[in-house]
């Protein structure tokens, strides 16, 4: 049976409002919270020196490099993606495939600083690579993945948003609109608290 543009959308939208959100402990957190966590991680981290790190494969990867370059540029918080081509081939040709994300955080992350992780599986051995190795050297991990509930990722990040959906693109279409809250709203509280400043002259 034909599916309709209207039904799709609806779909749609009913996968980001049934996204689930966990804690490292694997307690549920509601979405409000969740988007106000993950701001006040960015801003902290930026206003210490560090970085949000973005990764993924394919269309996430797509995703990494344009909500880094949101996130410097209308965030004002410091972001980078690890999906330079020549990077990528090079520690696929040196290492493996499996570690082209966990040798760049190795040498370009440090303590403090936040990986977002995607994966619309949670299956992806780079990724989850990329998450223990970020991790390993002290700084926090924000997930995103979608499909079985009991995927890799989801059990490796201080704050996990799973999409409980097996088909890829409403899984893409919820992450994408994730992290674009996130920045979105951060730029909205930027902005509320700077005429607050200017109003009260602080």
């Amino acid at each position: 049976m034909k599916r309709s543009a209207t039904e799709y959308f609806a779909e749609a939208a009913r996968m980001l409002m049934s996204v689930e959100v966990t804690d490292a402990d694997g307690n549920v957190i509601d979405v409000e919270s969740f988007v106000d966590m993950a701001i006040e991680k960015c801003r902290r981290a930026h206003s210490s020196g560090n970085k949000v790190m973005f990764v993924g494969n394919g269309a996430s990867a797509s995703h990494a490099s344009h909500m880094a370059a949101d996130f410097s540029k209308n965030g004002r918080i410091r972001s980078i993606a690890f999906n330079d081509a020549a990077a990528l081939t090079c520690y696929a040709n040196d290492y493996s495939y499996e570690e082209v994300f966990s040798k760049q955080i190795e040498i370009h992350g440090q303590a403090g600083d936040i990986l977002v992780a995607i994966s619309s599986s949670g299956e992806s051995e780079n990724i989850v690579l990329a998450a223990r190795a970020a991790r390993k050297i002290g700084a926090s991990v924000i997930t995103l993945s979608g499909f079985e509930a009991g995927n890799r990722l989801r059990k490796l990040g201080d704050l996990n948003a799973w999409v409980p959906s097996p088909d890829y693109g409403f899984v893409e279409i919820a992450h994408l609109g994730i992290i674009h809250s996130i920045v979105d709203l951060a730029v909205s509280l930027a902005a509320n608290e700077e005429v607050i400043a200017k109003r009260f002259g602080a």
